[in-house]
């Protein structure tokens, strides 16, 4: 993995810990020997081409898919070396947003955000109402949604039901798939905002798989671009782009990813194509 200087040594506790992983899928190669380490109170952002495997390396951060060999440790635990209890108290400890939402259709918006808290099976109704409203007051939901169905939602505020949701069990990590996809500029800046603000509120740290450049820059801490079976950097954004690769310099040295840059509120002088360096 391509080192950066900017590893946040001043917060040394760590959530995420991969260690030499490989995945296969038969006789294809995913990831080999592949490390990675998320510290407390990061937004970091998985980004590369399809077939990269960033999507299969959130999976396995949620213990969904087992690697080749390797080691995924989340909250200091190798998820792939405990017991189904021990990784289920482990799950209760983080929350997931998925692309598209996944509400579940037959059930309300209020029942959509209560489930997790009734699977619990020990916090009394009063408690999970109370709470349920407060997430979704928190995602930007008012009360009158509340016993809506999904089917009667927008883009936008499937989205903020299904972060609600994924905030139910007060985590500490929140994992992100895509989580601006199919929304208007509008709803995107907006919902790039409600995720900051949470993540200052809960003391949060946030894995998020994106291909919004707008989305990667405005939010995240690091980025790990994966590319060639490794993660190739990882780095501030403003320092991946420093990085030469056919994926950065098309992903992030595009038209897009100009404007998105153009757009960093503290942004170093963009290095000249010639300057451009691995570090």
């Amino acid at each position: 993995m391509s080192a950066c200087t900017d590893d946040h040594t001043d917060n040394p506790q760590t959530i995420i810990e991969i260690d030499n992983l490989s995945t296969r899928f038969g006789d294809v190669v995913v990831h080999e020997h592949l490390s990675l380490k998320i510290n407390q109170g990061e937004i970091v952002s998985l980004v590369g081409g399809s077939g990269s495997g960033k999507t299969v390396l959130l999976r396995q951060m949620l213990g969904l898919n087992q690697p080749a060999s390797g080691s995924v440790r989340v909250f200091g635990e190798d998820i792939n070396r405990i017991d189904a209890e021990h990784l289920q108290q482990l799950r209760n400890r983080w929350g997931m947003l998925f692309q598209q939402g996944a509400l579940f259709s037959a059930l309300t918006v209020f029942d959509n955000v209560a489930q997790p808290m009734r699977e619990l099976r020990v916090l009394p109704k009063q408690l999970i109402r109370d709470a349920a409203l407060l997430k979704l007051q928190m995602a930007g939901i008012g009360p009158e949604h509340a016993l809506k169905m999904p089917s009667d939602l927008s883009g936008g505020m499937i989205k903020r039901v299904a972060l609600a949701r994924a905030l139910a069990l007060e985590p500490e990590l929140l994992f992100l798939d895509e989580p601006t996809a199919g929304l208007d500029p509008n709803a995107s800046e907006s919902f790039v905002s409600l995720i900051r603000e949470l993540r200052d509120e809960m003391h949060l740290t946030v894995v998020m798989v994106t291909h919004d450049l707008d989305t990667l820059f405005a939010l995240s801490s690091r980025v790990a671009v994966l590319a060639d079976k490794h993660i190739i950097a990882y780095c501030r954004p403003d320092k991946v782009v420093e990085f030469k690769h056919p994926f950065i310099e098309t992903f992030f040295r595009g038209e897009r990813g100009q404007r998105a840059f153009e757009a960093l509120p503290d942004k170093p002088d963009q290095p000249k194509g010639g300057e451009s360096q691995s570090l």
